[in-house]
């Protein structure tokens, strides 16, 4: 109720682009709920928020969770949320896989493994080639699966984002 008395407040007047959700909803290893808890629980809230988005016609809806919330997204898709990031590698997130899984339904970011970033040029080339074909295909923005950490050189970032606009990110 606070968020909806919230929104039309916010959405009084102003057309926005979109929304963003912040739900760390996850371990390393599943989602902290199950899902047909989340469901019960959650997804009303969550319908009534997206709703009144959608009235105000805000179309876009991003969702930012850590660890391993591929048994979530079906929840998230359900209400309308259809971008989720950042896909953390070290949690298992796979966007490749759950491309295969969800297909285009499903707008993804992150999933470029911060641990690689930091590594050998030769591993970001190989990471960045792997994802090429969602880069080409759309509805995947690529970007570091948590925020950047410190030890990734310079150089390396340098490279990792000449390669993302080689593959046209």
């Amino acid at each position: 109720d606070c968020i909806l008395a919230v929104l039309d407040r916010a959405l009084e007047g102003v057309s926005y682009d979109f929304a963003v959700f912040w739900e760390d909803m996850a371990y390393k290893t599943a989602s902290l709920l199950d899902p047909r808890h989340y469901r019960a629980i959650f997804l009303p809230h969550y319908q009534r928020i997206t709703d009144r988005l959608r009235a105000a016609g805000v179309e876009t809806m991003m969702l930012d969770s850590d660890g391993n919330v591929e048994e979530l997204i079906p929840c998230w898709l359900d209400v309308g949320i259809r971008f989720i990031y950042p896909f953390e590698v070290a949690a298992g997130m796979d966007v490749v896989a759950l491309r295969k899984r969800f297909g285009r339904s499903l707008v993804m970011g992150g999933g470029m493994d911060k641990r690689v970033l930091a590594g050998e040029p030769s591993g970001i080339r190989a990471m960045v080639e792997e994802k090429r074909p969602l880069i080409e295909e759309g509805g995947y923005v690529p970007g570091c699966d948590h925020a950047m950490p410190p030890d990734i050189p310079w150089s390396n970032y340098l490279l990792y984002r000449e390669l993302l606009a080689e593959a046209g990110a």
